[in-house]
């Protein structure tokens, strides 16, 4: 069975957009975690505060990816 052409467009733009939003997200937190780490090795005593705000931050862009792949579903199956 063919594909029509609009369905086919909006699969490739579901896909690029889910997996720009991944990558997005997986430079996004390798980018807080050295940001950190750094921070850390700077001043060790305040490990504490920065870990909490590391975890935060990385769970907030872990929403926003979310939020992004949960769109491109709704791309797929919503006509």
């Amino acid at each position: 069975m063919w594909l029509e052409a609009g369905s086919t467009v909006q699969y490739l733009g579901a896909a690029i957009g889910a997996g720009l939003a991944a990558i997005g997200a997986g430079i996004g937190i390798g980018s807080l975690a050295s940001s950190a780490l750094q921070g850390i090795a700077r001043q060790p005593s305040a490990a504490g505060e920065i870990r909490n705000n590391m975890i935060l931050t990385a769970a907030l862009i872990e929403g926003v990816a979310l939020i992004a792949e949960v769109v491109a579903i709704l791309v797929i199956f919503l006509k």
